[in-house]
């Protein structure tokens, strides 16, 4: 079980875009890895545009978002074209990134899914606070989330 303190696990994959990315690369960076269930519906919409609207905060203190999910590239790109969202969508369609996350879920219908869960990262790569899951401080408040990240960690508004 993943826990406050832990290494986050190495993420390597592309991003919707097709850019390869390593989570390694931001070593250094206080980094938001958010795992959401599916593009397009309303909870994983809100809790997007909620970072959206919030980004310029992230970005003036050099903290890169990184949303993550199961589904196609051309999915993402979509929703990511569409909620005119700044940050990269990961890829992740074998849900072997979010397994590793403990952020994967059986789900009776579909199969596989991802659960509501976000990760921050310290600069030395260490899980610092969880939003979500078993072992979240809080759960996720979707159209509230970035306030809920601002908050924890003390950024200005």
């Amino acid at each position: 079980m993943l826990e406050i303190g832990d290494k986050a696990p190495e993420i390597e994959t592309k991003t919707a875009s097709g850019e390869d990315f390593k989570l390694s690369d931001y070593r250094g960076q206080k980094i938001v890895l958010y795992f959401y269930p599916k593009d397009f519906t309303p909870g994983c919409t809100a809790e997007a545009c909620s970072l959206r609207d919030s980004y310029t905060i992230f970005q003036g203190k050099d903290i890169p978002i990184f949303g993550i999910s199961g589904g196609d590239a051309e999915t993402h790109r979509k929703f990511r074209e569409e909620h005119d969202l700044p940050f990269p969508i990961l890829m992740d369609e074998d849900y072997k990134i979010a397994e590793k996350y403990e952020a994967s879920s059986r789900l009776k219908i579909v199969g596989m899914g991802v659960k509501r869960i976000t990760y921050l990262i310290d600069e030395e790569g260490k899980i610092e606070a969880i939003f979500g899951g078993d072992q979240g401080i809080a759960d996720v408040k979707s159209a509230q989330h970035a306030e809920q990240i601002i908050d924890y960690w003390g950024l200005q508004l």
